[in-house]
């Protein structure tokens, strides 16, 4: 039997589980408030369906019941979310028993006859983190608003001074320098010079300089005419032409041969090119954005890239942060990203568990913020609640991080490394399959998962589509 309290859109919820309807009764009535939902079940199998289907912020249980104990109760709702706070009530109360319900994630083992004051003082304690935890998120949600600039995410110092440079150059530059380590978003520092430019209805035009046949550079640049080379079978038009009223981006310009370097800085100075095989001269108007994540210094200094072409190039040059260097923004990051891949995906995802976040803030993020968009898309991918957890994140960063189940703020410490999630996790899939008689698509309703999520865990734990 389920019972709900008339507040059915509060935001924070409570979930009261005891096979005592008197019991119910008496606790929903002494713990309701105005902005909180409060839902009451006799079953703990019943309870286990009411946490999975609306998340419940606290859950008050006892520990005695028929077919589930309390213990059960806590250690499923563990596995499920680690941030639901769990209380545990008993008329059999020992030391050691509440140590141990404390160690497997309780927040709180309270004796029977259950005082309501100290009840009500430690529910509401527990409520009062939750309504933070939801004001925070909003805040973050306000915050990601504003820490906009095109497609680019940021509220760092760092980001912020990225920002001004783009709005700054963007209206005047000729020729610009993206510089930055792998992944830290130098395309989108081009995409948005382009956007914020008085050329921004003009073509944007990408050359990836690392992709092309050394031989064929100046044909793709500056196209070539009809019997210019062998194989050339007509006019061709070149990128610098396509580009003409627009931007011409040139990535990884450190790749770029030195016969073509020399061709390009003669492009830039006069704006005019010529096609491959032909002796007229052809005017373009073309702005030019150039990245690299070499240290073209250091090219110069070795002879493998042209010094008046690296000159002509920095007249304005713009650093992209690595993510070490502006690691305050992996939340809001984080955040924007779930809602990304959430909407491609069409997964109705919220966020991380906290031990989740744990694990990406311990990460050192080599790929910078390029890792963590391939990141966060494979774990809505492999959510199997609208959570992601840590089974969800890719295999090396869980084989590479420890995480405590201690949530902060919200229970006691207690080890729980990443092995023992995998075994829970495995367990739960065998039961689902055993229940189901092998049945995938039985064991992923009772798992609340999509039956590709359930195969590629299936396949990952080595299971058959059998009972376990």
């Amino acid at each position: 039997m389920e019972k709900l309290s008339p507040k059915n859109d509060a935001l924070i919820s409570l979930l009261i589980i005891d096979d005592n309807a008197g019991s119910l009764e008496l606790l929903s009535s002494a713990l309701k408030q105005e902005d909180l939902q409060i839902r009451t079940a006799q079953d703990p199998q019943r309870g286990l369906e009411l946490v999975y289907q609306h998340r419940p912020q606290v859950v008050v249980t006892d520990l005695v019941m028929p077919h589930m104990s309390g213990l059960d109760v806590l250690d499923r709702i563990v596995e499920f979310d680690p941030a639901i706070n769990v209380i545990l009530m008993t008329a059999h109360y020992s030391t050691e028993s509440a140590v141990d319900a404390i160690k497997r994630g309780a927040s709180d083992y309270l004796n029977k006859p259950i005082n309501l004051q100290v009840l009500r003082a430690r529910v509401n304690a527990l409520l009062e983190q939750a309504r933070r935890r939801h004001r925070a998120s909003q805040l973050e949600s306000e915050l990601l608003d504003t820490s906009r600039l095109e497609g680019m995410v940021g509220n760092s110092p760092a980001m912020w001074d990225l920002f001004s440079k783009i709005r700054r150059i963007a209206p005047h530059f000729r020729t610009v320098l993206i510089t930055g380590a792998t992944g830290t978003g130098k395309d989108l520092v081009a995409g948005t010079l382009h956007k914020l430019s008085p050329v921004s209805k003009g073509n944007f035009v990408v050359l990836n300089c690392s992709a092309v046949v050394e031989t064929l550079f100046e044909s793709e640049l500056f196209g070539h005419v009809k019997g210019a080379f062998t194989g050339a079978a007509g006019d061709k038009i070149g990128l610098f032409e396509f580009a003409n009223e627009g931007v011409l981006f040139l990535d990884e310009i450190g790749d770029m041969p030195m016969s073509t370097q020399a061709k390009l800085l003669r492009a830039l100075q006069n704006q005019e090119i010529q096609r491959v095989g032909s002796l007229t001269p052809r005017k373009v108007n073309v702005r030019v954005i150039a990245a690299t994540h070499q240290d073209l210094r250091t090219a110069v200094a070795e002879k493998r890239f042209r010094e008046d072409l690296y000159y002509r190039l920095t007249m304005v040059e713009i650093h992209t942060p690595p993510l070490t260097e502006r690691s305050g923004d992996l939340p809001l990051l984080t955040r924007h990203y779930v809602s990304h891949f959430a909407r491609q995906y069409g997964r109705s995802i919220s966020g991380l568990t906290p031990r989740a976040e744990i694990v990406l803030g311990r990460h050192a993020w080599p790929g910078n913020v390029r890792e963590l968009e391939n990141v966060i898309g494979h774990a809505c991918m492999m959510a199997s609640t609208d959570r992601i957890d840590v089974p969800d994140l890719p295999d090396y960063l869980r084989s590479t991080s420890r995480v405590s189940a201690e949530i902060p703020d919200t229970r006691a410490s207690a080890e729980n490394d990443l092995s023992a999630l995998d075994e829970q996790e495995r367990r739960l899939i065998s039961e689902a399959l055993a229940q189901s008689n092998g049945n995938q698509s039985e064991a992923a309703r009772i798992l609340k998962i999509g039956r590709d999520a359930l195969r590629y865990k299936m396949k990952k734990f080595g299971l058959e589509s059998s009972p376990a």
